[in-house]
This record gives C-alpha cells, sequence and structure tokens, in this order.
C-alpha cells in the first residue's frame, strides 16, 4: 500500500513528537531538580520524579517522603492528594507502597522467636517494652496456636525502654525474659552485650516509618499497626 504524501506527512509528525516526548519529560524532570534544589537545599537529592492522575501535578519522592510541585518546581504542597471521584487518598496508597515490608527481607538475627505448638505460621512483631497496648496484646497471643513469632525491640517510649530492651536482649533465654516481663511484670536482670540489633532495628522502623507499637507484619506481606485480639491474628495467619 503507497500512502499518499499527507499522510506521509501526519505520521513523520507523530513519530517526531514521539521521539521528542522523552526528551521533553527529561528536561522537565530536570528543571524541576534544578529550581527545588537552589531553593530547597533539603530537596538537593531528590530520589523520583515522576507524574501524578492530576494533570500539571509532580510528585517528588525523598525517601519515603511524598511531596508535590508544578512543572517547573515553582510551587511545592505537602498533604495529601485525593481522589474524590473514587474516593481514595493518592498519598497514603503511594507510601503504602513505598513503605511496604516482605516478610522474607526482615533481618532474623535481630529478633528473638517465640514458638507455639508446631510454630509452622510465621509473624513479626516490632514491640517497645513499655508498650501498654504491646502488653494486652501479647497476653491475647497466649490464645494462638502454631505460630512462630519473631519479635523485634525497638525502644521509643523512653530512657526506660531502652534499658529495658536492652536487658531482654542481653538475657541468656530472650523469650524467657520478655515474656517474664510482659506476661508477669518480673523487670529484666540487669545485663549487657552488643546491641546493635536493637540499634538497626530503630533504623529498620524509621524506613519503613514504624512509629507506633505494636506493629504486625504478617508473612504475606499484610501490615497492621496497633494491637488485635487473638480472633484477628487467627483470621490473618490462616487467610
Amino acid at each position: 500500500m503507497i500512502l499518499s504524501q499527507q499522510k506521509l506527512q501526519k505520521l513523520s509528525a507523530a513519530l517526531a513528537l514521539a521521539l521528542m516526548l522523552p526528551f521533553a519529560a527529561h528536561a522537565q524532570e530536570a528543571a524541576i531538580r534544578k529550581n527545588l534544589a537552589e531553593r530547597i537545599p533539603a530537596l538537593a537529592q531528590i530520589d523520583e520524579i515522576s507524574k501524578t492522575a492530576m494533570p500539571g501535578l509532580f510528585e517528588v519522592r525523598v525517601g519515603n517522603e511524598v511531596l508535590y510541585t508544578d512543572a517547573e518546581g515553582n510551587y511545592l504542597i505537602q498533604g495529601s492528594l485525593l481522589d474524590t471521584r473514587n474516593k481514595r487518598n493518592l498519598t497514603d496508597e503511594r507510601i503504602e507502597k513505598l513503605t511496604a515490608i516482605d516478610f522474607k527481607d526482615l533481618p532474623a538475627k535481630n529478633a528473638f522467636t517465640i514458638v507455639r505448638g508446631n510454630g509452622k505460621r510465621k509473624l513479626a512483631v516490632f514491640e517497645d517494652p513499655n508498650c501498654g497496648y504491646c502488653k494486652r496484646f501479647e497476653k491475647d497471643m497466649q490464645n494462638v496456636d502454631n505460630v512462630t513469632v519473631s519479635v523485634y525491640l525497638i525502644p521509643i517510649l523512653g530512657a526506660d525502654s531502652v534499658e529495658k530492651a536492652r536487658n531482654i536482649w542481653c538475657a541468656k533465654d530472650k523469650a524467657k525474659a520478655w515474656n517474664d516481663w510482659m506476661h508477669d511484670a518480673a523487670v529484666p536482670k540487669a545485663a549487657s552485650c552488643n546491641t546493635d540489633a536493637i540499634t538497626a532495628n530503630l533504623e529498620l522502623a524509621k524506613k519503613y516509618r514504624i512509629t507506633g507499637t505494636p506493629t504486625l507484619v504478617f508473612a504475606d506481606g499484610t501490615r497492621v499497626p496497633g494491637a488485635i485480639n487473638a480472633q484477628q491474628v487467627e483470621k490473618l495467619l490462616t487467610r
């Protein structure tokens, strides 16, 4: 089939536009990076810039922090982008994706385990020894069988939490020291050892925006902030 001159011209224009778009997008991103870096030093290192569902609005990602700007970086928005038509918080969805935790990537060496029954089911929990909700959660967990719970200590509630976390981590039997304290209020005995694991847990919590305890992570990647009861745990373990 022989194309007419007019069709060839249209095809050439379309091809030229297609070739130009990546360069235009790159130039636009470069302009945003340049302007924001010059005006806001904290944004000198931007990890990613991408278009949003809203025309003319761009997402600026720094680590797990999400901001929004226009095509030239002249304005900056900090807050949630809402899809009113579909009733969705696009910012929350994006942050949830950015902070998703792959269970197999959790550093097992920085946790101690509590095994109940055959221990086949898996659950990781980030906890502070002085957290009241954690104590309630731990008592409820006594009613959940056939599970291995990996406890990641993150002492975020003060100096006493740091001391208790250290003594529990350095105990000869970590799980027993933890259970004695959480269930029976038996203060863990003073002990000292290498606590790099606790420091690493705090960094991990910061990376994944774990700001409250307990925070549960199930084997399928489901993340639950806050204490839930045994029935809810069972449901998530078995699904």
